[in-house]
Formats: C-alpha cells, sequence, structure tokens
C-alpha cells in the first residue's frame, strides 16, 4: 500500500476523531453549575427583595444555559479550527514540494488544502470567534453582577428598592448587548456564499496560486 495512501487515512482518521469533541458540544446541552449561597440565603434583603431577585434570576437561567452552551459550541469549533488551519498552512507548502507521481500524494495534497478551506470559510462565514466571545462576556458580565449583588449590594444604592431596580437594570443592559452581538454577527446568504466561493479557489489553487489542472 502506498505510503501517501497511508498518510492520508492517518490525516482523516485524526481529522474525524478531532471533531468529535465538536460534534458532542453541537448536540448537548450545558446545566448550569450550582454557585454557592444565592438571593435566598442572602442577609441584605428582604423577604420581597428576595423573592424579587430570585425570580428574576430564575427567568434568566434560560438565557444563561442559552449562552453558556452556545458559548462552548463556538469555542470548541474555533480550537478545532484553528489547530487544524495552523497545520495546514504549514502542512500545505511542504506537501506541495514532496508530491510525486503517485495519484495519493494529489489526493493528500487536495484532501488537506480543501479540508483547511471548509473550516477557515466557515469560521469567517459565521464569525466563530466573535460568536464565542459575546457569549461568553455576556455570561461572564451577568455572574460579576449577580456576585456584585450578592456581597456588596450597597454600591447599587442607598435604599433596597433602588439597589434591585439598579441590578435589573443592569442585566437587562448585559442581555441587550449579547443579542445585539449575536444579530450583528449573524451572517447573511451574500456572507456565506463569498466565503464558500474564496475557500473553493483557496483549495483548488496550486503552490503558486494558480488554479490546479487535473
Amino acid at each position: 500500500m502506498s505510503g501517501w495512501a497511508i498518510a492520508l487515512a492517518v490525516y482523516s482518521s485524526l481529522a474525524l476523531i478531532s471533531f468529535l469533541p465538536v460534534l458532542r458540544a453541537l448536540i448537548k446541552w450545558i446545566d448550569l453549575k450550582p454557585g454557592g449561597p444565592s438571593f435566598a440565603e442572602s442577609p441584605h434583603f428582604s423577604e420581597e427583595g428576595e423573592n424579587l431577585l430570585v425570580h428574576n434570576f430564575e427567568r434568566m437561567e434560560g438565557t444563561l444555559k442559552f449562552w453558556k452552551t452556545y458559548a462552548e459550541r463556538y469555542r470548541t469549533f474555533h480550537v478545532y479550527s484553528l489547530t487544524w488551519i495552523s497545520l495546514s498552512t504549514v502542512g500545505v507548502p511542504l506537501l506541495a514540494q514532496a508530491i510525486d507521481a503517485d495519484p495519493w500524494s494529489k489526493w493528500l495534497l487536495t484532501v488537506v488544502a480543501a479540508h483547511s478551506a471548509i473550516l477557515l470559510a466557515v469560521s469567517r462565514a459565521f464569525r466563530v470567534e466573535a460568536h464565542y466571545k459575546a457569549f461568553r462576556n455576556g455570561e461572564s458580565e451577568f455572574y460579576d453582577l449577580y456576585r456584585r449583588m450578592l456581597d456588596r449590594p450597597g454600591i447599587f444604592g442607598n435604599s433596597e428598592v433602588e439597589r434591585i431596580d439598579r441590578y435589573f437594570e443592569q442585566v437587562e443592559t448585559v442581555r441587550k448587548i449579547v443579542r445585539a452581538a449575536e444579530t450583528d454577527n449573524f451572517p447573511s446568504m451574500d456572507d456565506v456564499a463569498q466565503e464558500f466561493r474564496v475557500g473553493h479557489l483557496s483549495a483548488g489553487s496550486g503552490p503558486d496560486g494558480r488554479q490546479q489542472q487535473n
């Protein structure tokens, strides 16, 4: 069996195996982990204030689960893409110099280049890194607010009503920022088509930048 064929089988196997964490993240929803004492155990609020804060957090739980899950999905795909694109950036020029008359060598170069081009096109078209940052930052910002309200409610105002109102306003601001980032980064059909067109041209180009001929 050709050494080039073995190399192609090894590359394909590694690419598929390393994609499994991405696939698992795409189909699995992440549960929120308990974060210690909540507003119900806080000594800083009246019973009415505790109820308002607890109900607000319960309404936020679905949003937090969504943010956490999608941040993990985008993160795993970003790491996968970054790893294989980096390897391809080094590997393709070397393979281009090493290919010979064996057709398997050309297949290996084509598969490596196409794999990298597809990952790059998907990452750009769907703005994977920007989405990851938006969801991750939104989750972090909310929990920072949550902890400050639990530990130092005085920084939100003088009275309990003022503190709770200001806390709710800041929580709503975080939600609006994440929602705006999500919609701003959502790709149009033209964006997707353009990125895949560029990826197709990149995959079909030889080491000198010209289109490969069969």
